[in-house]
């Protein structure tokens, strides 16, 4: 809080294509996040009692690099819904490149990627008006396939990583708090982040009815802090209740999610006005949570980055 001041391939289709336009694509994707919240089922704060994998962020398996913005929330819907071990993902060529196969019959999952281009008249427009041409967002789908879906692909590709254990969870979101540098400060029954005095406001960790609750609201608080003009720049200007207020709220809690997860905390799922808030600002417009998702990706990445610099300067002050 602030204070105020599928459609999917199928194993024959392969990698993915154009298909619908962008306008339906993105309405498809935002309606598939909407029954997901009116059914109860937070797409980013996941009971993960109820699914195989363990917590963590979905990455492609061939080359170890992790999706980010609305894929995550993409495929951490598939593994909840197909009861997926692993958060191992990739095409139908790289299955192949790797030895193994997508077996007949498997249903891929459909993931995007955002880019530009300019179109030809834009380019005939900017050179009569003699102006730079504009560029025109789209996207692109493809169809990924967790490794479950798969054979022969190599055995490591089919582990996951060592859970964390609850001892060590506590001291590593301590550490990414401490190494943040914000100005927390602990007391009062209320949780929020002042961007006048640039300071976050949380309540002693006893009065949170599940201990572990009070690390997801420091980094919901901590996502409204990467926000400031200082780091990422976000409009924190919306009063509450406002449309700007609600779409960063979603940015916050998903940032919140997405640095949870990469730490292996296991938040509870938001209550339920939190809920009908974030349906109505999708139901209005159906980039919010590609817009939100893709925030909440730059967000946590800046807040991990205290994590990566705490582990060099704990490595350097050991060689020392």
């Amino acid at each position: 809080m602030r204070a105020k001041h599928q459609r999917s391939g199928s194993a024959e289709a392969g990698a993915g294509r154009g298909g619908r336009t962008g306008a339906s694509l993105y309405q498809e994707i935002t309606d598939r996040i909407i029954a997901e919240l009116e059914r109860g089922t937070v797409p980013w704060v996941k009971p993960w009692g109820s699914a195989k994998a363990d917590l963590g962020l979905p990455s492609n398996a061939t080359t170890g690099r992790r999706y980010s913005g609305i894929n995550i929330l993409i495929l951490w819907g598939a593994v909840i819904e197909r009861s997926y071990p692993g958060q191992n993902w990739l095409t139908f060529r790289q299955a192949l490149v790797l030895g193994g196969n997508v077996r007949k019959g498997e249903r891929g999952t459909t993931i995007v990627h955002a880019d530009r281009f300019v179109p030809k008249n834009e380019k005939e427009r900017a050179k009569t008006d003699g102006d730079e041409p504009q560029a025109v967002p789209y996207l692109k789908r493809f169809t990924v396939f967790n490794v479950a879906q798969c054979d022969g692909l190599p055995e490591h590709l089919y582990g996951n990583a060592e859970p964390l254990p609850e001892r060590e969870i506590v001291p590593q979101a301590e550490a990414l708090i401490r190494g943040s540098g914000a100005d927390f400060r602990i007391g009062g029954d209320r949780a929020f982040y002042m961007p006048g005095t640039d300071s976050i406001q949380v309540p002693p960790q006893p009065a949170f009815f599940q201990q572990i609750d009070y690390y997801r609201t420091c980094f919901h608080e901590l996502g409204h802090w990467t926000g400031h003009p200082a780091r990422l720049a976000r409009d924190l200007s919306g009063a509450f209740g406002s449309k700007t207020y609600a779409r960063e709220e979603l940015v916050a809690e998903i940032t919140a999610a997405f640095v949870c997860s990469t730490l292996g905390i296991e938040p509870t799922v938001r209550h339920a006005d939190y809920i009908g808030t974030w349906l109505k600002v999708l139901r209005e417009d159906n980039r919010a949570i590609f817009r939100a998702a893709s925030l909440a990706s730059k967000a946590a990445d800046f807040l991990l980055g205290f994590n990566a610099e705490a582990e060099g300067a704990q490595q350097d002050e050991i060689a020392a």
